[in-house]
């Protein structure tokens, strides 16, 4: 779990480093993969999309946001489902684990700590534990799309100086900004619904890295990617709500592993009676 969060918050911090540190100007870098692939293509689907919504480009960035959320929302609930399977096999397996864990910090020698790791992913095969699964791959694909989102309105003159309710998009908006970063503090919330004490307080920094990191990146970026930012974070408060209701607490092989730890337990303490 440890690594994971680590391997989080490096993704967050690059992208943070990425979307406040680059200052080159789009216009002026046509060539290469990057802007061949992703830049270009994604600019003209925002015009072609605002093309049917009287030029409007806020709008456009709305439904394309939408969009974007809907093809990558199978991926995130996959994701979401595997790791709340996953945090309730580890509920289950917790008594172990923290026991292997204080046995872990009290060993003396590197063979000692050796074995009792065995024992450790001895468990883990038990409980067919793989916090692996759990990965970051539907934030690691949000990367490119939102450079490609950034630059788009940066290389972009009809966006960047298109006006959309109060701001312009091509523009810093303090507003905007703390909106998307509340949006997402909402999600974080919403996210949290149904977890354990514990658990929240394992998951309590990422969660709120995320709309730190949002409000910080609003706060200098063009309003375009706030807007992204709020609309999509809506969109995930939204999907994150259905996935709980879909499989939150619907484990089954959770409920077996429960009821034969109940059983197992009966028959150890049957065991000590009879002693």
């Amino acid at each position: 779990m440890k690594k994971k969060n680590i391997i989080l918050i490096s993704v967050l911090l690059g992208a943070l480093l990425l979307l406040t540190g680059c200052s080159m100007d789009p216009s002026q870098n046509t060539d290469g993969f990057f802007s061949t692939y992703l830049i270009q293509p994604f600019t003209s689907f925002i015009m072609f999309v605002a093309s049917f919504v009287g030029d409007n480009y806020g709008v456009a960035i709305i439904i394309t946001t939408l969009i974007i959320r809907a093809l990558i929302m199978p991926l995130n609930m996959r994701t979401a489902k595997a790791q709340m399977g996953m945090q309730s096999k580890m509920a289950v397996a917790k008594p172990e684990i923290d026991e292997i864990q204080a046995r872990l910090k009290r060993a003396t020698s590197k063979e000692e700590q050796a074995t009792i790791q065995k024992e450790m992913m001895t468990v883990y095969s038990k409980y067919n534990i793989n916090p692996m699964q759990m990965g970051c791959l539907p934030l690691l694909i949000q990367m490119p799309i939102l450079m490609a989102f950034y630059y788009a309105i940066r290389g972009s003159s009809e966006i960047a100086s298109h006006s959309f309710l109060w701001f312009n998009l091509g523009s810093p908006d303090m507003v905007l900004a703390v909106i998307a970063g509340l949006v997402y503090l909402a999600q974080y919330f919403v996210s949290m619904i149904g977890y354990s004490p514990e658990q929240k307080k394992q998951m309590k920094i990422i969660g709120l890295m995320s709309p730190i990191m949002i409000l910080f990146v609003s706060f200098t970026a063009p309003s375009a990617l706030a807007l992204y930012w709020a609309v999509g974070g809506l969109f995930l408060a939204g999907q994150t709500l259905l996935t709980k209701k879909l499989y939150m607490n619907k484990h089954p092989e959770v409920k077996i592993m429960e009821q034969e730890e109940k059983e197992f337990e009966q028959i150890v303490e049957e065991q000590n009676k009879e002693k």
